[in-house]
């Protein structure tokens, strides 16, 4: 049971370990600019290899429940299938249901644990197989895996390594599960952190932040929904940023203190961070070097605050 591109690899490992009866996923949904109606990641990958495919528009009119039951089922995997299951069907299968879930348990549960993980500014993270129950990432632990997070690293590369990740540690640890030689261990209550989903107000900048938090904020929601602030009205994506320095004050937090071809170096609460790609409003990213060529920033400039970006709407 699983949905976009990241539970992809569980399912070729599954391939590997299992006789995959069944494959559960979200219905079709329209993308592009055509809105074109397109079959999410697992599902194509279940079709190309002739496993049934089934995608209920709801999970707790019990005919999903009917459905495991009529394949009679030792277990179910499920990894970012984007639904809350009920407890009928997670007891369904001999097993019951396990999931993968994106982090280091009980940290980070929820919708979001990768770009959040990479927002608050932790050094590692991981994917954690447990087993289910009727709370959201609540489970006992059966294993885990541990990953060190990269200093440049996007949530989207991050989320590529943790999805590989996935694969291997189901290969090693489901049979084992099979067999009864992992011991489900309860989560401590201690260390508990949820992971809400983003919006695209989050890619809002705060440079009021430090130089560490604000690069922080702009590799956690790249790809979506992307970092943004303005100058002058004008509405800048920022893709890439590194930290010059990570202490003292220099200057109004947003304010330009260098703008030239190796990139803009802003003033944050604490050190400088600098931006080297953005992207203007209705053109294609670029470096810094490249968009100050067409659009000369000067020393002492100063990018929107986080305040005014909410407040003339742009965070919406």
């Amino acid at each position: 049971m699983g949905t976009p591109a990241f539970a992809v690899p569980c399912l070729e490992a599954l391939f590997d370990v299992a006789d995959v009866q069944l494959v559960v996923t979200q219905p079709d949904k329209p993308q592009g600019r055509g809105l074109t109606l397109t079959p999410p990641p697992v599902k194509v990958l279940a079709l190309e290899r002739g496993v049934p495919v089934v995608q209920p528009l709801k999970v707790r009119d019990g005919w999903l429940r009917a459905e495991l039951a009529r394949h009679q089922l030792d277990f179910a995997v499920v990894v970012a299938y984007g639904r809350i299951l009920p407890e009928d069907v997670l007891s369904t299968p001999r097993l019951g249901c396990v999931n993968v879930h994106g982090s280091l348990l009980p940290r980070f549960r929820g919708a979001a644990p990768i770009q959040w993980a990479v927002i608050d500014g932790h050094a590692e993270t991981g994917v954690c197989l447990m087993q289910m129950d009727v709370g959201m990432d609540t489970g006992p632990e059966l294993a885990r895996r541990v990953l060190s997070i990269e200093e440049n690293e996007t949530s989207g590369a991050l989320a590529e390594r943790l999805s590989q990740l996935s694969g291997a540690l189901l290969r090693e640890e489901l049979p084992r599960f099979v067999r009864g030689e992992l011991q489900a261990v309860p989560q401590p209550s201690e260390g508990v952190s949820h992971a809400r989903m983003l919006t695209k107000a989050d890619g809002a900048l705060d440079f009021t932040q430090s130089a560490q938090a604000v690069h922080n904020r702009v590799r956690g929601v790249s790809p979506w929904p992307g970092a943004f602030t303005s100058l002058s009205g004008r509405r800048i994506k920022v893709h890439v940023t590194r930290v010059l320095e990570r202490d003292g004050e220099h200057g109004h937090p947003g304010s330009v203190i260098s703008a030239d071809a190796a990139g803009l170096v802003v003033a944050c609460g604490q050190g400088l961070v600098r931006i080297d790609e953005l992207q203007a409003e209705g053109k294609k990213k670029m470096s810094a070097g490249v968009y100050l060529a067409g659009h000369p920033i000067k020393a002492g400039e100063r990018l929107a605050s986080h305040a005014e970006l909410v407040s003339h709407g742009d965070a919406k």
